[in-house]
C-alpha cells in the first residue's frame, strides 16, 4: 500500500455494503457460551509452551462515563457515583492477581491499552494503583519501548495529569475530539473546546509522549462539507501524529443513546460519502499517510514506519507497531487473544462481581479457532496490514497449494478485479489505490462464516 487511496465515488457507493472490521477472524458473532473458563485457562498454558512464547498484552475496560454522548455505541455506565469507580478498581485488581497467575513470569507485558468508557474517570490515584497491581501480576516491561496506551476525554483531564500519565508509564494517547463545530457538539450531548484538546496535546508533547492520535467521527448529525473541512483545518494545525476518522453508525433500534438524535438532523448518506472523500483529501495533502480502515499518520510516525517496512500488526484496538501478542482482557466486556483462542468476559457489573466473588475468571464466551480459520486469518491479516497476499508465504507456512485452496474465494473476487480494486498475479494478490477504502469487502471472500444471517451485525465497510 504505497500509494495514496483514490476515491472513486461510483465505486465506493456500489461496495458500501455491511461487513465485518476484522479485528478478529474468526469475528465476534462466531463466539459461543460454551467456550468457559476452563477453556481459557487450557488456552493460557498452550501459550505457556509455545516456542518462543508470545509477549503479553492487556487490554483494560473501564465503563463509567460523567455524561453521555448520544452518538456512543460502547459498553459505558453514566455515573457521577466515584465510588463505584472504587468497587470495579477493587474487582479488576482481583481479575489482574488471578489472570497473572496463569501465565509464566518471564513473559514481558509489552502493551497496555486502556479503553472505555472512560478510562479518566478513575483518578490519578486509582490509575496508579491500577498500575501497581499490574506490576505485581504481570512482568512489566519499563523500558520505553513498551506501548502502553490510553484514551482520553478532553474534558475529563488536566495538562497536570497529562504529565501524570507519562510518569505511570504510558507513552502514548488517543484524544477523544469527533468534530469541533458548536452545533455538531450539541446535537450528541459533546461540549468540548479547541483549547482543552490543544492545551492537553501540548501538554503530551512537553511530557514526551512518543505518539498522540486525536479521533474524528464524519456523519453526525448537522454535519456539513464546510463545518467538517473547518475541524480538519484546526486539526491539521494541531498536528498529532495519528489521526483515526470514524464511520458514524446510526442504529439508534440497537443503541438506545441513538435515539436522543433528532432523525431531521442526521445528514443525507450521499454526505457521509463527501465527508470521507474530504477527509481523504485534507489528510493526505497535509502529509498524513493511510495506514488502512480509517487511520492516518505523519510519515516519520512508528505507525507509517510499521507500514512501510511490513511489520504492522492488527488487533483489537486497531493497528499496533508492537509483535503479535497475547491478548489479555481485563473488565466487562473486554476481549482477549491467547494462544488459538478468543474471549469476552461478561458484559454486567453485577455479572462481573459475581463470578469473581466465586472466585471464577469472568469469561462468558468465546472461541477456539480450527486449523483453517488460523489460515485464512493469517490471509486477511496480511491483507488488512500489508495491502497484499503473497501466495507462497501462506503456503510455506499452512502447506497448502493457495489456488486450489481458495479457488471459491479468487472467484468471487472477479468483480472486484474488474472493478479496478485488485490485481491478481501468479505469486500474489495486490489492493490497488481503488481498493484501499474496500478492503474490507475484499477481505469478506475469504471470510468461511459470512451468511445471510449475520449481514445486518456489522457496520457498512465504507
Amino acid at each position: 500500500m504505497d500509494q495514496l487511496p483514490s476515491f472513486n465515488r461510483a465505486l465506493v457507493e456500489k461496495y458500501d455494503r455491511p461487513g465485518p472490521r476484522y479485528t478478529s477472524y474468526p469475528t465476534a458473532p462466531q463466539f459461543h457460551q460454551a467456550f468457559a473458563q476452563d477453556d481459557y485457562r487450557a488456552a493460557a498454558a498452550r501459550s505457556n509452551q509455545a516456542q518462543p512464547p508470545k509477549p503479553l498484552s492487556v487490554y483494560i475496560h473501564i465503563p463509567f462515563c460523567k455524561s453521555l454522548c448520544y452518538y456512543c455505541a460502547c459498553n459505558k455506565i453514566i455515573t457521577h457515583k466515584t465510588d463505584r469507580a472504587v468497587e470495579y478498581l477493587e474487582y479488576l485488581k482481583r481479575e489482574i492477581a488471578m489472570q497473572g497467575e496463569l501465565f509464566d513470569r518471564s513473559r514481558k507485558l509489552t502493551q497496555l491499552h486502556l479503553g472505555g468508557g472512560t478510562p479518566t474517570y478513575f483518578t490519578s490515584e486509582q490509575l496508579a494503583d491500577l498500575m501497581v497491581s499490574l506490576h505485581q501480576a504481570f512482568n512489566m516491561d519499563d523500558s520505553d519501548n513498551h506501548e502502553f496506551s490510553l484514551e482520553v476525554d478532553p474534558r475529563t483531564v488536566t495538562p497536570e495529569q497529562i504529565h501524570g500519565l507519562r510518569k505511570l508509564g504510558f507513552n502514548r494517547l488517543s484524544f477523544g475530539v469527533q468534530d469541533f463545530d458548536e452545533q455538531v457538539q450539541i446535537a450528541v450531548n459533546r461540549i468540548q473546546t479547541e483549547e482543552q484538546t490543544r492545551e492537553l496535546v501540548q501538554a503530551a508533547r512537553d511530557a514526551q509522549f512518543k505518539s498522540i492520535s486525536v479521533d474524528l467521527i464524519y456523519g453526525l448529525p448537522l454535519q456539513t462539507v464546510a463545518s467538517f473541512d473547518a475541524t480538519l483545518s484546526k486539526i491539521i494545525d494541531i498536528r498529532p501524529d495519528r489521526i483515526a476518522a470514524y464511520s458514524y453508525a446510526h442504529l439508534p433500534d440497537l443503541v438506545r443513546a441513538q435515539k436522543l438524535i433528532r432523525p431531521e438532523d442526521m445528514p443525507p448518506p450521499e454526505r457521509k460519502l463527501e465527508l470521507l472523500e474530504l477527509t481523504i483529501q485534507r489528510l493526505t495533502a497535509a502529509g498524513y499517510i493511510y495506514i488502512g480502515m480509517d487511520h492516518f499518520s505523519l510519515p516519520e510516525d512508528e505507525l507509517a514506519l510499521a507500514r512501510a517496512n511490513g511489520t504492522l500488526q492488527r488487533n483489537f484496538q486497531g493497528y499496533s507497531t508492537h509483535a503479535d501478542c497475547d491478548l489479555i482482557g481485563l473488565g466487562i466486556s473486554s476481549i482477549g487473544k491467547v494462544a488459538d483462542s478468543y474471549s469476552q468476559n461478561v458484559k454486567e457489573l453485577s455479572q462481573y462481581y459475581a463470578r469473581l466473588n466465586e472466585g471464577m475468571l469472568p469469561v462468558h464466551r468465546g472461541y477456539k479457532l480450527s486449523d483453517d480459520d488460523r489460515l485464512r486469518r493469517d490471509v486477511i491479516v496480511s491483507l488488512m496490514c500489508h495491502g497484499r497476499i503473497d501466495y507462497r508465504q501462506i503456503e510455506q507456512k499452512h502447506g497448502i497449494d493457495f489456488g486450489s485452496y481458495f479457488a471459491d474465494s479468487l472467484a468471487k473476487l472477479a468483480e472486484p478485479v474488474a472493478d479496478g480494486l485488485v490485481e491478481l498475479r501468479d505469486d500474489a494478490l495486490i489492493l490497488l489505490p481503488q481498493g484501499q477504502l474496500m478492503m474490507r469487502n475484499v477481505a469478506m471472500a475469504f471470510d468461511a462464516y459470512l451468511g445471510g444471517e449475520q449481514r445486518g451485525r456489522f457496520s457498512r465497510t465504507v
